[in-house]
């Protein structure tokens, strides 16, 4: 009998350590689950299913995830965006399976290089884009986002919002496609979910009801002596300042501007290119060769940590000065370019290589510095 119980503890034991390991954040290293992270710098708060595992992104934005699984988004119980494919960097732009698609074509720069911050460009006046991510940076604690930090949806904010979601005078749905003006308009869910939530601590005064009209209609006038003045009554004028803070306390959607929320996303996007550029590196970033020597020379592609893995066609090279130095051929399957000095001593050249890492849409570029010597 006492085997049996052990066995059974241990069992049970086992069971509740795969379950941990199952919703674990990632921090302890139980499971080989991946780090995906939503934005450059982050947004905590945020519930996020997989089709293996819930939690709550941390101050990072960071969640855990499985190649090829979906990601669903929530702020409370307020759905934010649903099946999107997980992955290392998840942007607002990835929210929304036409900008996705979008995002797969990119566009040509004035070097004749596809570029794809330039469609990421030309998609940021999307409406329902700009509206969830005026809502989302509403929500962030303090009014002011600073540069060095994401955003910070936290725990009070939620409690609020998710008490606002459970009102049945209060609407449980944000529609994020209606039209700016219809979003932005004072009785729209998205303001009143936002009236309904304080962004100071819970005794702050300011969380308070504010005073009503006939509760400053009903107070005494403050006397013009200042030695009349009771400091245990509280007076009219001391009300309607109150009111005023209470009322101007309160955040809406036009407190963030679109410009602001393009601006915001502008960072973001660039933020996560830089992050994903610097785990590529060139065998070299300056070369020098004699002008006599004109046999071709190899530039490889390396992954810090890793293999190199380039989407099907996915590079392309260019010499800044085609005549000095000249780009012969490239392939994406061996992630290598081959270029021949063709100038005279003194001349130099820029190659500029362009490639597209696998299983992503961003294009990165480095560069190589070709000297050309006697």
């Amino acid at each position: 009998m006492k085997l049996a119980h052990l066995r059974h503890l241990l069992l049970t034991l086992s069971t509740a350590f795969l379950l941990s390991a199952c919703f674990d954040d990632g921090g302890s290293g139980s499971d080989d689950a991946l780090t995906g992270q939503i934005q450059n710098r982050g947004i905590s708060g945020l519930t996020y299913t997989t089709n293996s595992r819930q939690n709550t992104t941390d101050a990072q934005g960071r969640f855990q995830y499985y190649p090829g699984e979906l990601l669903s988004l929530k702020v409370g119980a307020l759905s934010i965006a649903e099946n999107i494919p997980a992955k290392a960097f998840v942007s607002f732009l990835d929210f929304q399976p036409e900008l996705r698609d979008a995002l797969e074509t990119a566009k040509i720069d004035s070097q004749n290089l596809s570029d794809h911050a330039l469609t990421e460009s030309s998609l940021l006046n999307n409406q329902e884009l700009l509206n969830r991510t005026r809502f989302l940076m509403a929500l962030n604690w303090t009014e002011i986002i600073q540069d060095s930090k994401g955003l910070d949806i936290r725990p009070r904010v939620i409690d609020q919002l998710n008490a606002a979601i459970n009102d049945p005078a209060l609407p449980s749905e944000v529609d994020f496609a209606i039209p700016t003006a219809e979003f932005e308009a004072p009785e729209s869910a998205a303001n009143q979910l936002l009236a309904s939530i304080c962004f100071y601590e819970k005794d702050d005064q300011l969380c308070q009801q504010p005073p009503t009209l006939a509760d400053i209609e009903r107070a005494p006038e403050r006397p013009d002596n200042d030695e009349e003045i009771d400091p245990d009554t509280t007076y009219k004028q001391d009300l309607k300042a109150l009111r005023e803070r209470i009322l101007q306390s309160v955040r809406n959607i036009e407190d963030i501007d679109t410009q602001g929320a393009k601006e915001y996303l502008t960072k973001e996007l660039a933020g996560i290119t830089n992050a994903i550029s610097r785990q590529y590196y060139l065998s070299g970033h300056v070369a020098s060769h004699p002008a006599s020597d004109t046999a071709l020379k190899p530039l490889s592609i390396r992954k810090v940590g890793g293999d190199i893995a380039l989407a099907k066609n996915g590079i392309e090279a260019i010499s800044t000065r085609p005549k000095d130095v000249s780009v012969h051929t490239w392939s994406w399957q061996e992630a290598s370019v081959e270029y021949f000095v063709d100038g005279s001593a003194g001349s130099e050249s820029e190659i500029l290589i362009n490639f597209k890492p696998a299983k992503d849409y961003r294009w990165i570029r480095k560069s190589l510095r070709v000297l050309v010597t006697e």
